[in-house]
């Protein structure tokens, strides 16, 4: 099987059920973003030596995948090249990927000592690995918000990315306190 297939030399690209869009659209770019979070995220995977956060990250890149895939599925009223509805089955985010990634971040944040000021991305590699993750994530919130307001995009996508987000920078936060490395405190300008 050949990796490459010409039907997106004309600048689109296939949906789920072969619905043809532009490879500049939103949903295309909202999808897009998800898949470079799932990249940053199985970078910092890469680089844990903490075998909790190793796996929950995978888990979270399995979720990604999903919600990915989700977020390629055309809208229910849009018909694909043949006339036709997409069908199939879609794994899609829900409720309960949500409240585990609650449960992840109370857990996580239980064993961080309190914070008492901003925090700079950095630290220790881990921690600026999943800093990177963490805003790359917020992207694809934007774009999904953004998204939404042009086209159905489900809310536990949304909700699991906001989550997701605030897990990202709760797991920096205690890649640094397992390396021993304090979080980069933000100065402002009066401060020393």
């Amino acid at each position: 099987m050949k990796l490459y297939t010409k039907t997106g030399d004309d600048g689109s690209t296939g949906l789920f059920g072969n619905y043809r869009v532009g490879k500049d659209s939103l949903r295309v770019e909202a999808y897009g973003t998800v898949d470079e979070l799932n990249a940053f995220v199985g970078l910092a995977g890469a680089g844990c030596g903490d075998e909790m956060m190793k796996g929950r990250l995978a888990d979270v890149q399995s979720r990604l995948f999903e919600l990915g895939a989700d977020l390629s599925r055309p809208p229910a009223d849009q018909k694909n090249a043949g006339g036709k509805r997409a069908e199939g089955v879609i794994q899609t985010i829900d409720a309960g990927h949500v409240k585990v990634l609650e449960v992840w971040l109370d857990e996580v944040c239980d064993e961080l000592p309190a914070m008492k000021y901003f925090v700079l991305p950095g630290g220790c590699e881990l921690s600026a690995r999943l800093h990177v993750a963490r805003t790359v994530c917020r992207r694809a919130e934007r774009l999904c918000v953004a998204l939404s307001r042009h086209e159905e995009v489900s809310e536990h996508v949304i909700k699991y990315l906001n989550r997701l987000s605030d897990l990202l920078f709760a797991f920096a936060r205690r890649a640094n306190d397992l390396a021993g490395v304090a979080d980069v405190p933000w100065k402002g300008k009066d401060q020393k």
